[in-house]
């Protein structure tokens, strides 16, 4: 992996040279949730050792693609994949993909993931909109840079307007989108159910391993930010049997297809 950063404007160039368009914004694709980048019409697929200073990402089902095209009529960009805090110790290792979409003049980013849930009524198949974050990492992608920048406000990290949008899509789609606070924890290993307890009290209500980094990041860049968690299970000890990074691919499924109409529904509504 390159520790190459320019936040973004060498690989935003070759984007320009590949396809040239005015971009809205830019999702990240969680575990399990692919699918929703093979839906984009007029695209140009990128792999991301092809874009300078682009994290290569060693988890299985991130496919490391960049997908540039139109999606209900809005011209995106769609990472296929993202890498991880835990893949390098690296908290900042999404700088360049968040920067890019600045250098390409997007409005704001849609993140998404697979998390565990702590409430016992949102299982496995459930949507939960971040309505706010709990950095329990210790970790932080701006830790290093040198500019006052780096002071970035957080009281409305999730765009409220974009929330707002988001809840009216599913309303629209009859699709059930609870919201929440998303705990990040570093990874890889997963919680334990000490954990778990601890996250509750402290007013929790799913944990994960990824997103806080880009939601930090976009917010450095002046992005919006808008993101929803694909429940995969329930957190260690609420229910039997021992986590697994299987068993997220397995159950991913079930709520990324209702995660996919609802984000073409949002589209659809950015163009009304």
């Amino acid at each position: 992996m390159s520790a190459f950063r320019d936040d973004g404007r060498a690989a935003a160039a070759v984007v320009r040279e590949r396809r040239d368009a005015p971009y809205r914004l830019g999702i990240v694709l969680g575990s399990g949730l692919g699918p929703l980048a093979d839906a984009v019409i007029d695209a140009v697929r990128i792999p991301y050792a092809e874009l300078p200073g682009m994290p290569l990402s060693k988890v299985s089902a991130h496919a490391g693609t960049l997908v540039a095209g139109r999606l209900e009529g809005v011209d995106v960009l769609v990472f296929s994949g993202r890498s991880h805090f835990y893949e390098s110790g690296d908290a900042g290792v999404m700088r360049n993909a968040i920067g890019m979409l600045q250098a390409l003049g997007c409005e704001g980013v849609i993140l998404t993931n697979a998390a565990g849930s702590l409430r016992p009524e949102m299982g496995p198949g459930s949507l939960m909109m971040l309505v706010d974050h709990i950095n329990f990492s210790g970790g932080n992608p701006l830790i290093g840079e040198e500019t006052d920048a780096r002071f970035v406000g957080m009281s409305t990290a999730y765009d409220l307007v974009w929330r707002a949008s988001l809840e009216r899509a599913a309303k629209r789609e009859a699709i059930d989108l609870e919201s929440g606070v998303y705990m990040w924890f570093s990874g890889p290993s997963f919680e334990t159910p000490a954990e778990i307890r601890m996250a509750r009290i402290l007013g929790a209500d799913a944990v994960g391993m990824s997103t806080v980094p880009e939601a930090i990041l976009a917010r450095f860049f002046g992005l919006r930010v808008a993101a929803v968690s694909n429940i995969t299970n329930l957190g260690a000890g609420m229910a039997a049997g021992e986590l697994s990074h299987e068993e997220t691919k397995e159950m991913a499924p079930l709520g990324a297809k209702k995660l996919e109409k609802i984000i073409r529904r949002f589209l659809r509504d950015l163009e009304d």
